[in-house]
């Protein structure tokens, strides 16, 4: 396999077979064509602009990225360490809150008292690995009980602004429910309900060049849908969310479709219905994925690079260390291209994050990545410092990541470092790159041609002002003799005419 350079080197175009078939009860004579999604591949017009097979994700094939096959003896080690009591637990809600944790003692209190969720090892899971989605239900605290209720008070005032919209979505417990998603999403991108195009039938659309691949795609999203639901219906939204992608691909054909955008298109299906969710997904598509949607995945690989400035900026021993594996940002394009929605198998947190993102700057997911790295920097450390053993790691997510807490973590360092600022940190990382590039190239010229290392060149003033000229030893000895004569010529001249000049 190609090896992909990390970072900023080029993500390179190559068309890889899907993995193994999706386990399924209810369909088994089917199961050809409901294999399992293996990650983003985007794709324009049948061919595709990048994969990530699970020999890339796993590390086989010669990629230089071992296969994550110790994660349990790994955890094993950190997981006293890291597992808090239920009891204890439980214990420390009653005397701080009156009532029982809803979540079964997985929280510990965090920021200003409020908890957070512990990260849980052994339950880690690659960041290209699609697992059956849970809509688990949990009863509501008393705190989302009183914010649902200011909710729905806002729904009933018409004069409700647009800020205060975005402020419920982003702060703590977001929207709630999907009744009130349902509501609210599309006045947050602005959507009317009432005012929405038709959807027309999937036979309209079947000749349009991306209709089989969008097909596999869908076909491959089975486990993203409710569990137990009838085939018939599960058949139906499998049409519909195929009909809604190419609808939008339809009406804006400089706009590419990617694989994974479906897995971004499903969570808006499923939560406002297949006609809203088409307004919703064409605004999505021109503003925040556009840059997801171009010709090529230079875009999407530069919004990556991203991720070292913010946590250099914050942990700069941490950006050194990953920066020495060499493990680049390959781990976060998942995340990035779906908004965490392939990634995670609990839809409670999958909609959680899409309040969060649909609310603020196309660039909040790229922060919560950030978030997360930060946040698991003692796992990074315990880590070997090479490209096999961090993307191992960093390409599984956690189960339990304390999301509330990780969103304000991005929303400090979105305050702190704004994107203007990281966008100048991501030119210097990119001239520093290409000056290191263009200097292998010089060297490895010279070794071609006379055999040997090229001398070192003097840390010079010339070198400093002139860092792209080439100097060798004769042209630094001459340069090296002139800058004497001059200074001797300039102190000769001070000594003698100058005094001369003051007595006349």
């Amino acid at each position: 396999m190609e090896r992909v350079e990390p970072i900023n080197g080029p993500l390179e175009k190559r068309t890889l077979p899907y993995g193994d078939a999706e386990d399924s009860d209810e369909q088994p004579e089917s199961q050809s064509m409901l294999d399992e999604s293996v990650g983003p591949i985007v794709s324009k017009s049948g061919d595709k602009k990048f994969g990530m097979s699970r020999e890339l994700a796993d590390g086989d094939g010669g990629s230089g990225v071992q296969r994550c096959s110790d994660d349990d003896e790994r955890d094993e080690t950190t997981e006293s360490t890291r597992l808090i009591n239920e009891e204890e637990v439980q214990k420390g809600e009653k005397q701080d809150e009156g009532e029982p944790s809803s979540n079964g003692g997985t929280t510990s209190p965090g920021l200003n008292g409020k908890n957070i969720a512990l990260v849980q090892p052994n339950n880690h899971r690659r960041s290209d690995e699609p697992t059956e989605l849970s809509f688990e239900k949990f009863p509501e605290n008393h705190e989302e009980k009183l914010k649902r209720i200011k909710i729905e008070n806002a729904l009933d005032d018409p004069k409700t602004t647009l800020e205060t919209w975005k402020q419920f979505a982003k702060s703590e417990y977001g929207l709630i429910n999907d009744d009130l998603r349902r509501k609210i999403w599309p006045l947050l991108v602005g959507v009317d309900p009432q005012q929405v195009d038709p959807a027309p039938s999937l036979e309209e659309l079947n000749s349009h060049p991306e209709y089989n691949q969008v097909v596999l795609d869908v076909n491959r999203s089975l486990k993203r849908f409710p569990p137990g639901i009838p085939y018939e219906q599960r058949v139906a939204l499998q049409d519909q969310l195929t009909v809604l992608i190419l609808r939008v691909i339809i009406k804006y054909p400089h706009l590419k479709y990617y694989q994974g955008y479906h897995d971004v298109a499903i969570t808006f299906l499923l939560v406002v219905g297949e006609e809203v969710a088409f307004h919703v997904m064409e605004i999505l598509s021109t503003n925040h994925l556009v840059e997801c949607m171009q010709e090529t995945m230079e875009p999407t690989q530069r919004r990556l690079m991203f991720i070292y400035p913010l946590v250099r900026r914050e942990n700069a021993a941490l950006c050194s260390y990953l920066e020495r594996s060499t493990v680049g940002t390959l781990f976060a394009l998942p995340w990035y291209l779906t908004w965490f929605g392939h990634s995670l198998n609990s839809y409670r947190s999958v909609v959680r994050l899409y309040d969060y993102f649909l609310a603020s700057d196309f660039l909040l997911p790229i922060y919560v990545t950030s978030a997360i790295v930060i946040y698991r920097q003692n796992e990074i450390f315990q880590e070997d410092c090479d490209m096999a053993s961090l993307h191992c790691l960093l390409s599984q997510l956690p189960e339990d990541l304390p999301f509330e807490y990780l969103l304000k973590s991005a929303e400090n360092l979105y305050r702190k470092y704004p994107p203007r600022v990281i966008e100048k940190d991501v030119e210097t990382m990119i001239a520093k790159e290409k000056q290191q590039r263009l200097n292998e190239e010089r060297e490895r010229e010279y070794r071609k041609r006379y055999g040997k290392k090229p001398p070192p060149v003097p840390n010079s003033i010339i070198s400093r002002f002139l860092p792209h000229l080439q100097l060798s030893r004769r042209s630094v000895f001459v340069t090296t003799a002139f800058s004497i004569l001059v200074g001797f010529c300039a102190y000769y001249y001070r000594a003698h005419y100058i005094p001369l000049a003051a007595v006349r």
